[in-house]
């Protein structure tokens, strides 16, 4: 049972507005709450000449000026608008745009015939209504990706067409019931729908829209055929984004990935970091006993720096929990990191009680809102580049207010 939201008045003006843009009205929000946001907003550090342009104005088809123009803090919307939406779908992407949000992130699996399409991952049970067609009930198996054994449907056991006949549902509804009210609204996108979005978003504003792009158990895509890597590259070049200015970043938790992707586009590249303790799946296969925490060092930092632009740490990696749950000592990471010439991209920051350190949470419902916004300003006072937020138009307003705070 989820405890009443109380959301204030900002908040009311921007999800109001922007849901109406979602279900088919205007996209300006009502009375430029986004723009206010993003103006508030200057460009990453050493960019400030460049306050007053329209970033990649009249660019077009993908080009844009580099992602040190990017707003700092930036803001990237984590699976679009998903803590208002049904993840990964066009209503959630554009939700989060409309909402002012910096960058739109999208994850990559493909379908049996090769397509890809945008789901956080490759099992699709809990994200599409797959269990309530009869026709695909044979389909239901029991996979091992990356070493978890895994029981659902899957999108390399359907053809797009097939997936296509699907509808997207809320993953979290324990946590997020209001989202299920958006339930059967939309299908899976394909990438090459996104893309084709982005475009029309951007000859629409007059500036270029920003992605952020993963690829997901890319190991075990290319061991049955279905490789990630060539496709998303060749999209790319299709739609002008594989440029090292293009108005995207390519992401994956496989270094060998982001190797592979470093040597067929020059689009900005960012390895992500799981806990620890964990290692790359890539290296698990290649026998590689490297731990992120062996790749969070400087020597490691270093290495990285040679292939990519940045890294996407979890934010235990930056601010760790100590047993009871709240935030410790901060370790050494952003410094070594931009001391590499790397920029950070932390995951990931929710605003419900369920998902913040125990001193943010506010009441004992896990659904309920914590203080996002204090902890938005411990999480920059790190000096992180940027944070994933599922709540972009939230973590917009702390990136304003801590702006604005140090006058940047």
């Amino acid at each position: 049972m989820t405890q009443p939201e109380r959301p204030t008045p900002a908040r009311r003006a921007v999800l109001g507005a922007a849901g109406a843009a979602v279900l088919g009205g205007s996209t300006v929000l009502a009375g430029g709450t986004a723009q206010a946001v993003q103006s508030a907003v200057t460009p990453t550090r050493g960019q400030e000449g460049d306050q007053g342009q329209d970033r990649g104005q009249g660019q077009g088809h993908g080009k844009g000026r580099g992602y040190r123009t990017l707003p700092y803090p930036t803001v990237i919307a984590h699976r679009g608008a998903s803590g208002y939406r049904p993840e990964h779908t066009l209503g959630s992407y554009q939700l989060a745009l409309d909402m002012g949000a910096h960058v739109v992130e999208q994850d990559l699996v493909p379908t049996k015939d090769g397509h890809l399409v945008c789901r956080h991952e490759n099992d699709i049970t809990g994200t599409t209504d797959v269990a309530d067609h009869p026709e695909f009930a044979s389909r239901k198996t029991t996979k091992t990706v990356d070493g978890v054994a895994l029981a659902g449907w899957f999108t390399e056991d359907f053809t797009l067409a097939e997936l296509k006949t699907l509808r997207a549902t809320e993953r979290i509804p324990a946590i997020r019931q209001k989202n299920t009210l958006y339930n059967g609204r939309w299908t899976v996108p394909t990438f090459e729908e996104v893309l084709r979005w982005a475009e029309d978003e951007g000859r629409r504003r007059g500036r270029e829209v920003w992605l952020h792009v993963e690829t997901k158990h890319p190991t075990y895509f290319r061991s049955i055929g279905l490789g990630l890597e060539e496709r998303l590259a060749k999209l790319l070049r299709r739609y002008g984004r594989h440029r090292a200015d293009s108005p995207v970043f390519l992401q994956s938790f496989e270094p060998g990935s982001i190797q592979r992707l470093a040597r067929l586009v020059d689009s900005p590249r960012v390895v992500l970091f799981d806990a620890a303790a964990t290692r790359p799946w890539d290296f698990v296969v290649a026998g590689d006993p490297r731990t992120v925490a062996d790749l969070v060092t400087p020597k490691g930092l270093r290495e990285i720096a040679s292939y990519a632009q940045g890294i996407g740490p979890t934010m235990d990696l930056i601010l760790p929990r100590d047993a009871s749950g709240r935030l410790g000592t901060e370790t050494s990471l952003v410094r070594d990191a931009h001391k590499a010439g790397l920029i950070l991209h932390p995951y990931t920051m929710r605003n419900e009680n369920n998902f913040l350190p125990a001193e943010y949470r506010r009441g004992t419902d896990p659904a309920a809102y914590g203080d996002a916004f204090g902890l938005l300003r411990r999480y920059f006072d790190t000096g992180i580049d940027g944070i994933f937020s599922d709540n972009a138009d939230t973590a917009l307003l702390a990136a304003a207010d801590y702006a604005a705070a140090h006058h940047r």
